[in-house]
């Protein structure tokens, strides 16, 4: 189902050349995300989004290529989990296939158990995940809608597993003053 007008001014940049973070296609059964440099707190809040949108638009099945990810921070694999949560929630046939991750992102997904929540294939990408003119627009966001999602990403990681309560439990504290404050 191709997306309207308004949908491309909110959640996508027009292609200016300059290297993105989150490329997509989302006219694709899975849909497809390529993630390009560093995936990490400052630019997690437009893939929450675009997982929101294609979800509340019936798609279930994504397809992200770690190929060109630099590195991934907590709040981004909290992201994931959510997003891996949810759609576990809305459809049973529905899928997060991670590709090509590396051997770092691979330790970073398994330590946290997140293997268990989404597919984890080691192999070359059976579908090609071709650059496209649809970056994700990952404009800044406040200083307390940053903290409100990395509260929310920090809280799905412990829903996926509970042994990271321990791991992030100064985080998830710090934030949740910090939103407090905020508020």
């Amino acid at each position: 189902m191709p997306f309207g007008h308004e949908v491309y001014t909110i959640l996508f940049m027009p292609d200016t050349g300059l290297q993105s973070v989150y490329l997509v296609d989302c006219d694709t059964d899975p849909v497809r995300i390529k993630i390009s440099g560093k995936a990490n707190f400052q630019n997690s809040a437009c893939l929450r989004d675009f997982f929101q949108l294609m979800l509340s638009s019936g798609k279930y099945r994504f397809a992200l290529d770690f190929e060109q990810c630099a590195t991934m921070d907590s709040t981004f694999l909290g992201v994931l989990a959510g997003a891996a949560i949810e759609i576990k929630r809305k459809a049973s046939d529905g899928k997060l296939t991670l590709f090509r991750l590396g051997d770092r992102n691979l330790e970073l997904v398994r330590s946290l158990g997140l293997h268990r929540l989404m597919t984890v294939e080691s192999g070359e990408l059976p579908i090609l995940l071709s650059d496209t003119s649809r970056a994700l627009n990952c404009e800044g966001k406040s200083e307390l809608d940053s903290a409100k999602l990395a509260l929310e990403a920090h809280q799905n990681l412990v829903k996926a597993d509970e042994s990271n309560r321990e791991k992030f439990q100064d985080v998830l504290v710090f934030l949740k003053n910090k939103v407090d404050k905020k508020s």
